[in-house]
């Protein structure tokens, strides 16, 4: 085993430990500080494969974006500190299953069509073709859904605002002569 493969094996099991351990924190603060751990080891997958470019978008959108997102929405809560109810029995079971289910089969998906080694070159892209393609308005552009998403966001961080306003803007009741 060469040394990519052992950093490729270190990085996926700090992607999966984090993921766990994202879904199975009974607090809801931690579970959103393993999810920021996860995509910080899936931007680093991205600089494995040397693909710079898509590993700083992973961290500019989804660890500083999104993840910080959800961390103010937890904030903006009053119930940000407390535990998560304990998941019931019936429920760990389907979980078990599902991913049995899921390991089952990518297991079978691997055995039935493998990953040959290529010698295929690496693929060059220049970021100024990237950013040429996310402001065309042709048919292959991203300007529309590049859009759409700051307008999601935005949306989603006025959304956690008013929420925070409604339950800590006391109301004053009006008084009668």
């Amino acid at each position: 085993m060469n040394a990519s493969a052992i950093a490729f094996y270190a990085i996926s099991a700090f992607i999966l430990g984090a993921g766990i351990l994202a879904v199975t924190t009974r607090k809801i603060f931690r579970s959103a500080i393993w999810l920021l751990f996860s995509l910080i080891g899936i931007a680093a997958l991205y600089f494995w494969m040397q693909v710079e470019f898509i590993a700083a978008l992973q961290i500019i959108v989804y660890v500083g974006g999104i993840v910080v997102l959800i961390i103010f929405s937890i904030f903006l809560t009053q119930s940000s500190g407390e535990k998560m109810k304990a998941p019931t029995a019936k429920r760990n079971i389907f979980a078990i299953l599902a991913a049995l289910f899921g390991f089952a089969f990518s297991a079978n998906l691997i055995r039935e069509y493998g990953f040959p080694a290529t010698a295929a070159q690496p693929f060059e892209v220049k970021v100024s073709d990237i950013g040429e393609r996310m402001l065309s308005l042709s048919d292959y552009g991203y300007v529309l859904p590049f859009e759409l998403v700051s307008v999601l966001l935005l949306a989603a961080m006025i959304g956690c605002i008013v929420i925070a306003m409604k339950q800590t803007v006391p109301v004053k009741k009006e008084e009668t002569i």
